[in-house]
């Protein structure tokens, strides 16, 4: 396989990924992070971080729309609810060791 078709099956991957986690709202990012260790944000870091290193301008809210589907504070505002303390439990749990 070619260079180019290995990005363009990655790229249509992770549109893939990115669209189901758009369709998905019912799924909070603290499940996210508690079964897989990547929420909705990360990919949105990772993003920025991507088109930072190759010379694009690009800032955080900016990542965000592009993950979420609409600006951060809107999907906070219609899909977010508030964690559990099961969930919170979790997170605390599993999130990575410094």
């Amino acid at each position: 396989m070619t260079d180019q078709k290995t990005l363009e099956l990655e790229a249509a991957a992770y549109r893939r990924m990115r669209d189901h986690f758009r369709e998905r709202t019912d799924v909070q990012n603290i499940d996210l992070m508690n079964l897989a260790g990547f929420c909705r944000n990360c990919l949105s870091k990772w993003y920025l971080q991507a088109a930072n290193e190759r010379g694009v301008e690009m800032d955080k809210a900016q990542s965000q729309e592009i993950i979420y589907g609409m600006p951060y504070a809107e999907w906070k505002e219609k899909y977010q609810s508030e964690a559990t303390a099961e969930q919170l439990a979790g997170f605390e749990e599993n999130k990575p060791k410094d």
